[in-house]
């Protein structure tokens, strides 16, 4: 185990910053496994008195460590957003700790939009977690319940068949196993500029504007990145932005043009506001692998 600190000199709000960043919150902190250039590693970071108190532990300590700073935000520069919207500027001044953090790690947040493609959140999480038992290993250090990302080796040897009883159903399965197969050249788009990578992304099939800006959010901090076609979204801003509860996605990107370039930024303000009114019933939890 190796530790460090690294200071802070600007508000933080770490729970707001880490919470979309691949990791659990605990009663002691923050805690996330990842695989790293230089081997595997869990961090657990927590908020001290003098700044952001970080312990890695495995292979990748070093690396780990190193993006301690990336992930809490240090690269952003929220106090450069600028709005005379009255709403959007007060959630603003109201969150001054929201920092857009970003990982590094390309290929691990590819894998969670991937399986995040048209379901709801709870089969998405189900299948993550059913990924990481059959395609991981018990992350390193003192946290045994705690596993790994899914391997993209293990996963690239893999078969639809594979994946069917975790539920997954071909379409997404087909797009991961395509994507673990590339892995590495996923991994490198971490030193391109975020618009690049989604470029790149996106040439895939499988992966639309939805599953970049989600991916690019995560691995970049991209603070422009709006997820467009997503269920919920357009809705949340068309209701907070207009009163009207139900928007569309051209609506919303009309909406959040004035922002660029942090419409991202403005849509995770938008969000603490929670969601648009409910209407009809909700999505049915579905077991793809009864199918």
């Amino acid at each position: 185990m190796e530790a460090t600190l690294v200071p802070i000199d600007f508000r933080l709000d770490l729970r707001s910053t880490l919470s979309d960043l691949q990791g659990w919150f605990r009663t002691d902190g923050w805690w996330s496994p990842m695989r790293t250039p230089e081997g595997t590693a869990t961090l657990h970071l927590r908020r001290g008195d003098r700044g952001v108190e970080a312990r890695s532990y495995g292979a990748g300590t070093d690396w780990a460590l190193s993006s301690v700073a990336s992930l809490i935000g240090v690269h952003d520069s929220p106090a450069n957003f600028v709005t005379d919207h009255p709403l959007v500027a007060e959630l603003h001044r109201r969150h001054p700790g929201l920092r857009m953090g970003r990982t590094g790690r390309v290929f691990e947040a590819l894998v969670v939009a991937i399986l995040t493609q048209k379901v709801t959140g709870k089969e998405a999480h189900r299948s993550l977690q059913q990924l990481r038992y059959r395609f991981s290993d018990s992350a390193p250090g003192p946290e045994p319940t705690l596993r790994l990302p899914p391997d993209a080796d293990r996963l690239a040897n893999s078969t639809y068949y594979d994946l069917h009883p975790l539920g997954i159903e071909k379409r997404r399965a087909d797009t991961l196993l395509r994507a673990a197969r590339m892995a590495e050249e996923i991994d490198r788009l971490a030193t391109v500029p975020s618009t690049e990578a989604r470029a790149w992304l996106e040439r895939l099939p499988g992966i639309g504007v939805w599953t970049s800006a989600e991916t690019v959010t995560v691995s970049h901090g991209d603070s422009d990145a709006v997820s467009v076609g997503d269920f919920h979204l357009k809705n949340v801003v068309a209701w907070h932005l207009t009163g009207r509860p139900r928007g569309t996605d051209e609506e919303m990107m009309d909406l959040l043009e004035e922002f660029r370039p942090n419409r991202g930024r403005v849509v995770k303000l938008l969000e603490t506001l929670g969601h648009a009114p409910a209407f009809g019933p909700r999505l049915p939890i579905r077991n793809f692998a009864g199918f």
